[in-house]
């Protein structure tokens, strides 16, 4: 087994596993701990829906959890969900880092960033990014928009997905005036903070689903390093993150006039526009930055070996 000579050979005081509890690398590298020192090992946990597995993977995931001693799950829900199905040891709740290196205010104007990507000046500009699919809730997005009412306005829609064309089509029946909906496609990651900054506000309108909900929207987060912020759904953990950093509003997800309303709102005040911006982006500093997070992740398996060290002991 190639995990237990590599085990024997580095001899670790702790092991993380990057993966779920259920994935079967998980299983693997317990198995293998377990058939070696027995170390203190641990887990990512992003999953926030409960949901029951067919055997065998539901008795591997258990096992698992008997032999781990820490978990790192992503957000509170995703804690819970270990809870539910029986994880008993250590868990810090760790949210996804920002690479504030990338995402960060820029220097010049909104204006000269707009120029350059072919932006509207003048108008309120609304971004979304992420995968253009129906529980995204773009349904939802569209049709807040025949109710901005006068303001000239320009969603720009980067991303791309089999919900594009219906999404075409919406854009063609939509009354624009001197409004526009613009698609971006596909963007590599690392130009996705110039559009960003571009924006006037990020929109998440995700919609929960049986089987999804949105487990943490990362893109709130980037947004709001940014200097941009936010509107985002109650799906998922979309309230949460808003709710923690006081950068965005949150609208009932399926809610197109709630949605129209917060944008109406904001458009006509600056004011808050900058109060959101400020807060949200003091606040992602605080909660999401990298170093922080690590300390925190070190701390918890420094106590985890510190706690195994004093059960093995011998007795004076």
């Amino acid at each position: 087994n190639w995990f237990i000579s590599l085990l024997r050979r580095q001899k670790p005081d702790a092991i993380y596993v990057h993966q779920e509890p259920y994935g079967l690398s998980s299983f693997q590298l317990c198995l293998a701990n377990y058939l070696t020192d027995n170390k203190p090992i641990g887990f990512y946990a992003a999953q926030n829906i409960l949901k029951a597995y067919p055997f065998p993977i539901r008795q591997l995931e258990q096992w698992v959890f008997r032999r781990s001693s820490f978990a790192f799950p992503v957000t509170q829900g995703a804690l819970e969900v270990l809870r539910a199905k029986g994880y008993r040891h250590a868990a810090e709740v760790l949210p996804l880092a920002i690479d504030f290196s990338l995402y960060h205010p820029a220097p010049e104007p909104k204006s000269e960033q707009r120029a350059r990507l072919g932006i509207s000046r003048d108008k309120f500009v609304m971004g979304y990014v992420g995968r253009l699919v129906e529980e995204k809730g773009l349904n939802t997005l569209f049709e807040a928009l025949d109710q901005l009412k006068g303001v000239a306005w320009e969603l720009v829609l980067i991303g791309s997905g089999p919900f594009e064309r219906m999404l075409r089509q919406k854009a063609e029946k939509i009354n624009l005036g001197n409004s526009s909906v613009r698609f971006i496609g596909y963007v590599p990651h690392e130009e996705t903070p110039r559009w960003l900054r571009a924006f006037d506000i990020l929109v998440l309108p995700s919609e929960t689903r049986d089987n999804w909900k949105e487990q943490f929207g990362r893109v709130l987060v980037e947004a709001m390093a940014c200097g941009t912020p936010v509107i985002g759904s109650s799906s998922g953990e979309i309230p949460n993150v808003i709710q923690a950093t006081g950068g965005g509003r949150i609208f009932p997800e399926h809610d197109a006039t709630a949605l129209a309303q917060n944008l109406n709102l904001l458009v006509r005040s600056p004011e808050m526009l900058q109060s959101l911006e400020y807060q949200g982006q003091r606040s992602v500093a605080e909660l999401y930055d990298q170093k922080r997070l690590v300390r925190r992740f070190a701390s918890v398996i420094d106590d985890v070996i510190s706690s195994r060290n004093k059960v093995d002991a011998p007795a004076s």
